[in-house]
């Protein structure tokens, strides 16, 4: 059994979610290009966060977890610009970005702490 891993479990949960979204925006919106920007970006999160658990070096793990950020980062965006154009609810846009903002600080945190034991 795996020991438990918060920012990977995080990940991997709202990378569902944003699963979810997409299909959602897919089947009852209607949507196709933003819904495959944000699923991209959204599960491209969680895959860079367990890319890094086999980093060769600690600065490949500091460079893998700084891409999944980036990633974040653009997702945040995508969430924003999905309930700017009112193709999803301030509800679901408050829930998804509240998920995202966390993600984003924790891999921030890392990210700074690796730094700082380099």
């Amino acid at each position: 059994m795996k020991p438990s891993n918060i920012v990977r479990d995080k990940s991997y949960t709202f990378a569902v979610r944003v699963v979810k979204l997409s299909q959602y925006l897919n089947h009852e919106k209607k949507e196709f290009v933003l819904s495959k920007q944000v699923l991209r970006s959204g599960t491209a999160i969680g895959a860079l966060i367990k890319e890094s658990e086999f980093a060769q070096s600690s600065p490949d793990f500091i460079n893998k977890l700084s891409i999944a950020a980036k990633e974040a980062n653009e997702t945040q965006y995508w969430i924003s610009l999905l309930k700017g154009t009112q193709y999803i609810t301030i509800e679901m846009y408050n829930s998804m970005n509240s998920d995202i903002t966390e993600l984003i600080k924790l891999l921030t945190s890392i990210i700074n702490t690796m730094k700082t034991k380099q």
